[in-house]
C-alpha cells in the first residue's frame, strides 16, 4: 500500500506540472514561410525597345486587281502624291471605252430629241400639231437629257475608277512594310504597304506590372542607342492592359529632338530619369482580409513573435498584391498560415527564407 501511495502522488504530480506547462505556453511555437518586403526598381541597364513612328498608314487598293507594277522597296522614302503599284487596268479601260460608248449615243439621242422638239414647237404654234403630239415629243426630249447625265456619270464612274488602279501616297514618309508583290491578285482594302512619317518619332518598350505603377504619363526618360548617342523623352502612353503572355505593358515614349541615328527600327535602351523605388509586392496569401481591412503579419525579429498591421492595397490579382501603405522596405513578413496565427505568438522561421 505505500509503495503504490506514492507511485500515485508521483503520476499525479507529473500530469498536473504537464498540465502547468500548456498553461504557461497555450500558443506553441510556429514555424512560417516569410519574405523580406523589398521594393522593386526597373533594371539597372534599362528597358530595351525599338525605335518606331508615331503615325503610320497602311495603304491598299480600293479595287480588286492584278498587281503590275510596284515601285517602291522598304525604306525608300515617299513623297506626297507618288506612285507606289499599279494594277491591271484593262478591265476598268474596257468599262471606261464601253461607258464612253454610250455616253456618245445618249448626245445622239438627246439632240435628235432635242431637234424633234423644236419642230413640234413650229408645228403647234402653226396649229399643224396638237398638243399631246406636242406633250410626248418634250418628255422624249426629256428622257434623252436624262440618259445623257445618267451616261456621263457612268463614264466619271469608270474614270475614277482607273485612277484607283494606281495606288499613290497620301502623305511624306518612309515605306516601313511590303505585304503584296507583282502578279498577286489583291482584294480591295488589302493592305499593300506601310508608310511610316519618320518625322515625330517614338520609343517603344515593354515594362513589366512591377515597375510600371511608378511610371505616369509625362514622366522623363534618357533614351539611348549608345554611351555617345542619346536624347530625352517623355511618356505619352501607357497601355490599359498587359499583354497576356508576357505580364509586360507597352510604353511609348515620345522623343525629343533624336539625332538622325535614332531611325526607324533602331534597338534603343530606355532610362527613367527619375524612377522612385515601386510599390512593395507581396504574395496574396500573405494577405488577411478582415472586417473590410487588409492585414499582414510582421515578424520582430527579437522577440520572435507576429503583430499584425494593416495596410492598404492596390493591383490585386490571383498571385500577388501591391501594398502602397502599412510597411517598410526590411519587414519581414508571414507569407503562407496568415489565418492561423494569433496576435503576439511565438514563430520560428529558417535563417535565409525569403520566399
Amino acid at each position: 500500500m505505500k509503495w503504490s501511495s506514492l507511485l500515485s502522488i508521483a503520476i499525479a504530480s507529473t500530469i498536473f506540472g504537464c498540465r502547468r506547462h500548456e498553461e504557461v505556453h497555450p500558443n506553441p511555437i510556429r514555424p512560417v514561410l516569410s519574405v523580406i518586403a523589398t521594393p522593386h526598381s526597373g533594371p539597372a541597364d534599362g528597358f530595351s525597345g525599338t525605335v518606331e513612328p508615331r503615325y503610320k498608314t497602311d495603304l491598299g487598293f480600293r479595287l480588286l486587281g492584278r498587281i503590275v507594277a510596284r515601285d517602291v522597296n522598304v525604306g525608300d522614302p515617299i513623297k506626297e502624291g507618288q506612285r507606289l503599284a499599279k494594277l491591271d487596268p484593262t478591265v476598268v479601260e474596257n468599262t471606261l471605252r464601253s461607258a464612253e460608248a454610250s455616253l456618245a449615243n445618249a448626245k445622239f439621242q438627246s439632240a435628235n430629241s432635242e431637234s424633234n422638239l423644236k419642230r413640234q414647237e413650229i408645228l403647234l404654234s402653226r396649229n399643224v400639231a396638237t398638243r399631246a403630239e406636242y406633250d410626248f415629243t418634250k418628255k422624249e426630249d426629256e428622257l434623252a437629257i436624262d440618259a445623257v447625265a445618267q451616261a456621263q456619270s457612268e463614264v466619271d464612274k469608270a474614270k475614277e475608277e482607273l485612277t484607283y488602279t494606281e495606288l499613290k501616297s497620301d502623305l511624306n514618309g518612309v515605306v516601313t512594310d511590303i505585304y503584296s508583290e507583282i502578279g498577286e491578285t489583291v482584294t480591295p482594302g488589302q493592305i499593300v504597304c506601310t508608310i511610316a512619317n519618320p518625322d515625330l518619332r517614338e520609343a517603344v518598350v515593354d515594362i513589366a506590372e512591377d515597375v510600371i505603377g511608378t511610371l505616369a504619363v509625362g514622366s522623363q526618360f534618357r533614351v539611348a542607342i549608345s554611351s555617345s548617342i542619346e536624347c530625352g523623352g517623355m511618356v505619352r502612353e501607357i497601355a490599359p492592359q498587359a499583354d497576356a503572355k508576357t505580364r509586360t505593358r507597352r510604353v511609348r515614349i515620345a522623343l525629343e529632338s533624336p539625332p538622325e541615328a535614332f531611325r526607324l527600327g533602331s534597338t534603343i535602351k530606355a532610362f527613367p530619369k527619375n524612377l522612385l523605388l515601386s510599390n512593395i509586392r507581396l504574395p496574396q496569401t500573405a494577405i488577411l482580409d478582415r472586417d473590410g481591412a487588409s492585414f499582414v503579419w510582421i515578424v520582430d525579429p527579437e522577440l520572435k513573435q507576429v503583430k499584425s498591421t494593416e495596410v492598404k492595397v492596390s493591383n490585386r490579382n490571383d498571385q500577388s498584391v501591391e501594398i502602397t501603405q502599412g510597411i517598410s522596405a526590411g519587414d519581414r513578413v508571414v507569407t503562407v498560415g496568415v489565418h492561423s496565427l494569433t496576435e503576439g505568438q511565438t514563430i520560428r522561421w529558417r535563417m535565409g527564407d525569403d520566399r
